[in-house]
C-alpha cells in the first residue's frame, strides 16, 4: 500500500527527475556541433591547400615552358636565316636582357654569317629554382652540336647550363635575364 493512500492502489515509485539524462544529451549535442563546425573548417583548409597548391603547380609549369622555349631559341641559330632565330629569342625576351639582345644583333648576325655558323640543340633538363607571384629562376642543361668555318662544318658537341630570370608580363613568363653558367 501506498504510504497515505487508501488502499487497494498499486505503488509506483515518485517519478526520478530528468536532470541528468538531460545533461547528458545537452553535452553530446554540443560535442557533436563542435565536431562539425571542426570538420567544416578543415573541408575547407584542405580545399584552400589544394587550390593554392594547384596554382602553384601551374605556375610552374608555364614558367618551366617559357624558359625551355627561350633557352632553345637562344641555342638555336643558324646563319643563312639569322633574322628568324633573332627573332625567336626576342620573342620571349624582355627588360635588359632584350635591350642588350637588340643592340647586338646585328653583331651576331654579321658573325654567323661570316663563319657559317649553325647551332642546334635540345633543353634536356630544366629546373625552377626560385619562384614567386611574378618572377622565378630556372636553370636548363643543354645538349647540342655547333657546326662553323672553325669545325670544318662539322657538327662538334657543345653543352650549355643557362640561368634564366623570368617575370611575368601581361600575362606571359619572359626571360630578362640569361647567363652561361658552369
Amino acid at each position: 500500500m501506498a504510504p497515505g493512500g487508501p488502499g487497494g492502489q498499486p505503488v509506483t515509485a515518485a517519478p526520478r527527475p530528468r536532470r541528468g539524462l538531460n545533461l547528458a544529451l545537452y553535452a553530446v549535442t554540443l560535442l557533436v556541433a563542435c565536431a562539425c563546425v571542426f570538420g567544416g573548417f578543415l573541408v575547407y583548409r584542405t580545399h584552400d591547400t589544394r587550390a593554392s597548391a594547384a596554382t602553384d603547380q601551374d605556375r610552374y609549369g608555364d614558367v618551366l615552358a617559357a624558359a625551355t622555349t627561350e633557352a632553345e631559341a637562344f641555342i638555336n641559330i643558324r646563319y643563312d636565316d639569322a633574322q628568324a632565330s633573332i627573332d625567336k629569342v626576342a620573342a620571349g625576351a624582355t627588360g635588359s636582357f632584350r635591350k642588350q639582345y637588340d643592340s647586338s644583333s646585328k653583331g651576331v648576325t654579321q658573325v654567323l654569317t661570316e663563319n657559317k655558323s649553325v647551332m642546334d640543340g635540345d633543353v634536356v633538363w630544366a629546373g625552377v629554382v626560385d619562384v614567386d607571384a611574378d618572377s622565378a629562376t630556372v636553370i636548363a642543361a643543354t645538349s647540342g652540336t655547333v657546326a662553323n668555318n672553325q669545325t670544318g662544318g662539322k657538327p662538334v658537341a657543345r653543352n650549355f647550363r643557362l640561368q634564366l630570370d623570368l617575370v611575368l608580363e601581361d600575362g606571359r613568363w619572359l626571360t630578362n635575364h640569361l647567363q652561361f653558367v658552369g
